[in-house]
């Protein structure tokens, strides 16, 4: 797994040993960046949150591409581990809380970009969703970007501005209200 495009483009990734980590796969994450590149033009300056980060390939590819600053949310030993490592080697600057999304605290700023990755069948997009908007994570006309599995639904009051499948998963872009 590698960075795909922007300052650190090719960089390999650490990733945890075993199967608790998912991370998502080049191909949708190249898929990702595009539609948001598209809505965006840039990523110069943007706060990010990087929810259900595993390895942080999510954030770090934004980092990557120019944004300021990034928020790392995961709570499995190993992947923190992994994810510690990957942000020591790009020398980014960058928040890692190692805890639930349901646990984290209120935002110090809020975000342009939010990016989740919870685990497939696992029901936690929607509380995450609604966690990170209480404590201010989200800021107005944020985009959202939900991975889940292609047979999952994802039930939101954000506007829906693309769902793409590929392969397994289901990629849902969404704005937040503003």
């Amino acid at each position: 797994m590698r960075i795909i495009a922007g300052h650190w483009r090719g960089r390999a990734l650490v990733a945890p040993e075993g199967a608790a980590t998912r991370p998502t796969a080049d191909r949708v994450r190249e898929a990702l960046f595009s539609m948001l590149t598209s809505r965006l033009g840039s990523f110069e300056g943007l706060r990010v949150l990087d929810g259900f980060a595993g390895t942080g390939a999510l954030g770090l590819e934004a980092m990557s591409r120019g944004a300021a600053y990034a928020t790392f949310v995961e709570n499995d030993p190993a992947a923190v581990k992994a994810l510690r490592t990957n942000i020591a080697g790009m020398k980014f600057v960058a928040d890692v809380i190692a805890a639930p999304i349901t646990a984290i605290g209120t935002a110090p700023l809020a975000c342009d970009i939010i990016l989740l990755d919870p685990p497939y069948g696992s029901g936690l997009a929607e509380p995450a969703l609604l966690c990170l908007a209480e404590r201010g994570w989200i800021a107005p006309h944020a985009l959202v970007s939900v991975e889940t599995s292609r047979k999952e639904a994802l039930a939101s009051d954000y506007d829906v501005l693309a769902v793409r499948d590929h392969g397994k998963a289901r990629l849902h872009l969404l704005r937040a209200p503003g």
